[in-house]
């Protein structure tokens, strides 16, 4: 197959947005506000600089204006921080991490030491999404740890997440053994979260009910398909998947560590169907956990391993560089990098009921990004050679031509996402050391 087949150029306009000498950070979220007016971000310093930040900000696209939305009080280098920033996809509305207040140099910004917070821009309220109670007797319907990179369901109803557990994380410090594991959780507002006891200032009191949905072990027995670590989720489609039956089912894609049968690490694609009523203790034990063990799954948290590439000659999922493993708007495919038979990270997609993977990218240099799908069709788009690309699959997973929609940057675009309309995609990209905000439109 000719190079002409594969790949064909239609530049969109792409026009710098922000200006300011600091850094507007999308971190791979839901940036578009849902009339498509507005980008949020925030102004962290540095990549992993959250601890520091203070402020989440949002930008006009047609005007380049800028609105702060949020700033934390008494911030310094120990934090409390705030930043990755999302927006509801139907309310002027947003999430963010936030670390625990107050902070200082013995207790600072941490992965265990952070919540979601949520504000609505029309009424200006702030809370706490999700409640955090670290005393025993411990609080079903609450964590006791750090929730991350807040991903909003297609009805706004739900809030999935990564998630760290501060008495995890104590228990690995004193014993030296390994606790302190990185799972996949998830909020639902229409479950109240309980009432919390404030006994000390590492309690909050949250409005949604939490659970942790994956349960992960510090040594997974080879060949098992135990995992030890559940990262880089996503909501399944916009409502869930359609099952076989025709019936929908609410899912979250991960990625997970696991031991093969040889005794090696690997990292393969997951999924768990997320239940309805998640305040059902599930089989494994108490939803709010104990002082030895994590938070437990709810009942129907049912987890599935999709990728079996231990044969591959390059096996498991692309881990050099974080990425997040994506689905498609209708909840048929899901998308991840993995490398081809010559070595190089490209696109690949499987079916969400199970089946092969399909590799739908052919770059000769490695794709650079985590894909990201059209709101409404099965379009997708990544970033290759330090362009924005977009291509199409059908219901077989054929792919169209790879369309190179950016000219080449001298640094790679990165932390692509659609508009609502599917009409714009916004980017990240430095400039002269500053983060800045990019929006390529369609023609």
């Amino acid at each position: 197959m000719s190079t002409s087949t594969l790949f064909s150029q239609e530049l969109w306009q792409v026009r710098q947005v922000t200006n300011q000498a600091q850094n507007h950070a999308m971190d791979n979220n839901q940036n578009f506000s849902p009339d498509d007016a507005w980008i949020v971000y925030d102004t962290r310093p540095n990549e992993g600089g959250i601890g520091e930040n203070a402020i989440i900000e949002k930008v006009n696209v047609a005007n380049g204006k800028t609105e702060v939305i949020y700033k934390t009080k008494n911030a310094d280098k120990h934090g409390p921080g705030v930043g990755a920033v999302s927006y509801h996809p139907k309310k002027n509305e947003v999430v963010f991490i936030h670390g625990l207040p107050p902070t200082s140099q013995e207790n600072p910004y941490a992965m265990h030491r952070r919540l979601g917070k949520i504000v609505n821009e029309s009424t200006k309220k702030a809370y706490w999404m999700d409640s955090r109670d670290i005393d025993a007797p411990f609080t079903a319907g609450a964590l006791r740890g750090g929730t991350h990179r807040h991903q909003w369901s297609g009805d706004g109803d739900w809030l999935g997440y990564t998630y760290n557990d501060a008495l995890m994380y104590e228990l690995e410090e004193k014993t030296g053994d390994t606790y302190n594991l990185r799972t996949v959780g998830v909020s639902a507002r229409n479950i109240k979260s309980p009432k919390i006891s404030a006994s000390t200032g590492e309690n909050f009191q949250g409005e949604w009910y939490s659970v942790l949905v994956v349960k992960v072990v510090p040594n997974p027995r080879p060949g098992s398909g135990e995992i030890s670590k559940a990262y880089s989720d996503w909501w399944v489609g916009e409502k869930g998947y359609q099952k076989p039956n025709g019936s929908w089912q609410r899912a979250r894609a991960f990625l997970g560590d696991l031991v093969t049968s040889k005794g090696e690490n690997l990292t393969e694609v997951f999924l768990v169907d997320v239940p309805e009523d998640i305040s059902v203790e599930g089989d494994e034990g108490p939803l709010a956990g104990t002082s030895t063990t994590m938070p437990m799954p709810p009942a129907g948290a049912t987890v599935r391993r999709l990728t079996f590439t231990e044969g591959n000659k390059y096996p498991g999922v692309t881990t050099e560089f974080r990425h997040w493993v994506t689905s498609s708007m209708d909840g048929a495919f899901l998308s991840y990098l993995a490398k081809d038979n010559e070595g190089i990270d490209q696109v690949f997609v499987i079916p969400v009921n199970g089946g092969t993977p399909k590799q739908v990218s052919f770059h000769t240099s490695p794709v650079q990004s985590t894909v990201r799908w059209h709101p409404k069709k099965r379009e997708f788009a990544y970033v290759c050679n330090n362009q924005v690309y977009v291509n199409r699959v059908d219901a077989a997973m054929n792919p169209g031509k790879s369309i190179a929609v950016s000219e080449v940057f001298e640094t790679a675009p990165f932390a692509i996402n659609y508009s609502n309309d599917g009409n714009k995609i916004a980017f990240n990209k430095d400039v002269e050391g500053r983060v800045q905000i990019f929006v390529a439109e369609r023609p």
